[in-house]
C-alpha cells in the first residue's frame, strides 16, 4: 500500500531534493560530466522505476537531468518517491 507523506517530509530525510513550486512534489538537477554518463543513469533508473511500477517527470539536456517525483494517483509525494529518489541519489555517485 502506498503512504502518501507529503513534499516537506521527504526533504527532511533527502536535503538534496527540493519542493517544486505549486504541487506536491519534489525536484533536483543531477550534473554529470558528459551526455553518456547522464544517459546511464537514466537508463539505470528507467530499469528501477519500471520495476517499481513507479515513472519519474524528467528532462534530459546534454550532462543534466532535471528530475520530478510525485507519486499521480496519489496525488502527491508519497513512499514511492522516497525510494526512487534514493535510488537515483545512489545511481549518481
Amino acid at each position: 500500500m502506498t503512504q502518501k507523506i507529503g513534499a516537506k517530509a521527504l526533504i527532511s530525510e533527502l536535503p538534496k531534493w527540493s519542493p517544486c513550486d505549486g504541487r506536491d512534489a519534489v525536484c533536483r538537477t543531477f550534473k554529470f560530466n558528459d551526455f553518456n554518463e547522464a544517459f546511464g543513469f537514466m537508463t539505470r533508473v528507467a530499469l528501477k522505476a519500471d520495476a517499481m511500477d513507479h515513472h519519474p517527470e524528467w528532462f534530459n539536456v546534454y550532462d543534466k537531468v532535471e528530475v520530478t517525483l510525485t507519486t499521480h494517483d496519489a496525488d502527491g509525494v508519497t513512499d514511492k518517491d522516497v525510494e526512487l529518489a534514493r535510488f537515483m541519489d545512489g545511481a549518481a555517485r
